[in-house]
């Protein structure tokens, strides 16, 4: 259980960096055609959190309790690109969202289970 606490808390800073100013955060911003919607940030910030430790959790649940890192960085990619990213490109579509936005979004998710590959590649 602790190897997911420490993905979910790495999810959330790959996600701050992603989000910000220095990387993505102006063009997500100018991609939604302006800044996220007011909203309590705990809220935000405390339900998006445990989105993030239920992946992470599952993501355990999938790697096994010794993936070795080759295995669980492999599961990363596939989590991250074949699953999660590849949805978001299907509702992005229909939504008539950008492929930039999606490039945005879809790339955090996989940099997100990658970074789960390695934590758990490495805690086994």
């Amino acid at each position: 259980m602790w190897v997911a606490l420490l993905a979910a808390v790495s999810s959330f800073v790959i996600g701050g960096l992603w989000y910000s100013p220095m990387l993505f955060g102006k063009a997500w911003n100018a991609e939604n055609g302006s800044p996220a919607a007011p909203g309590h940030p705990g809220k935000v910030f405390g339900v998006s959190f445990v989105f993030s430790l239920a992946a992470a959790a599952c993501f355990g649940y999938l790697a096994g309790p010794a993936p070795g890192l080759a295995r669980a960085m492999e599961l990363g990619v596939i989590a991250g690109l074949g699953l999660v990213a590849t949805s978001f490109g299907i509702n992005y579509q229909f939504a008539q969202r950008t492929f930039r936005l999606w490039m945005i979004d879809g790339g955090y998710h996989v940099a997100q289970f990658l970074l789960f590959g390695l934590i758990f590649g490495l805690w086994g």
